[in-house]
């Protein structure tokens, strides 16, 4: 699924404009669901934390029972490279991926060894605030005990699109959904915080979906700018009682909520955030 026709792909070696073909039709990847991705952004001439996505595609990558071909050096300055080929000013979604080319003699599991790595950057604008509306979902996030939830993997994102999928036609850009104890994990592609009482509540990490990038970056900047911040675990009852949300993830990185269900939120505390992330990326970009 190509975001824009203004594309450069690097695989074997070499990088080359366009969406180019990496996979074969055999590869043990395609069939059996052993591909592991990572998403950085390049937005304003900066690229903030590119070094903490390349790092954890390999961790990805080892958590689905293959060997990295590269670090996460490796892979930051391969992307540094690539990000050249644009021009000055273009918002860029930067992307490596691998997966497995061959199985093992039980075939379902990946041969580690046979690692493919691939990068794909592509022109792609920066969402900026608007209307967000969210929802409960009623399709549950798996637990670390039955799927592979430690990983950025690809074989997770179904069920995440089944989320958004099911709000969107109720009229919802998203939905907060919910892990099978019934507790907030995230919505179908963000991290979620909530404002209530003075203090940022976000849910806690317990391995039913990843505790972001831009997640930690954020918290970590609250807590410097002196606001208080707390992980713990969530309910919908939680949520339906605050005064504002805001989501954080590597595409939109700070996207206020403007509606719950049916009650309207204020967004100034999310905008207040996305700039402190704004500041940090100019500062550190």
């Amino acid at each position: 699924m190509a975001l824009s026709e203004n594309i450069w792909t690097w695989f074997n070696g070499d990088w080359k404009v366009g969406n180019r073909a990496i996979i074969g039709i055999a590869d043990h990847g395609a069939w059996q669901g052993t591909m592991v991705f990572d998403g950085a952004r390049h937005f304003e001439g900066v690229t903030p934390d590119l070094d903490l996505h390349c790092q954890r595609i390999t961790r990805s990558a080892e958590a689905m029972g293959m060997f990295s071909p590269y670090t996460g050096a490796e892979i930051e300055k391969l992307i540094r490279t690539g990000i050249r080929y644009f021009k000055k000013g273009t918002e860029i979604y930067l992307r490596p991926m691998m997966w497995s080319v061959e199985g093992t003699a039980s075939i379902i599991d990946a041969d580690p060894n046979s690692t493919a790595f691939a990068i794909c950057l592509e022109e792609l604008p920066m969402s900026k605030p608007g209307p967000m509306a969210l929802t409960i979902s009623p399709y549950r996030r798996p637990r670390q005990d039955t799927a592979l939830t430690e990983a950025k993997a690809a074989c997770l994102y179904p069920n995440n699109a089944r989320i958004v999928f099911e709000a969107r036609k109720r009229g919802f850009q998203n939905a907060l959904s919910m892990d099978l104890d019934g507790n907030i994990a995230e919505t179908a592609s963000t991290n979620i915080f909530m404002y209530r009482d003075g203090v940022f509540l976000t849910p806690k990490p317990n391995g039913t979906f990843l505790n972001g990038i831009t997640r930690q970056r954020v918290i970590g900047l609250m807590r410097d700018a002196g606001h208080t911040v707390v992980e713990e675990t969530l309910r919908p009852e939680d949520f339906a009682e605050a005064e504002e949300m805001f989501m954080t993830g590597n595409a939109s990185k700070v996207m206020p909520v403007t509606r719950f269900e049916t009650r309207d939120l204020p967004t100034e505390r999310g905008m207040m955030v996305r700039g402190l992330y704004w500041d940090y990326a100019h500062a550190r970009g």
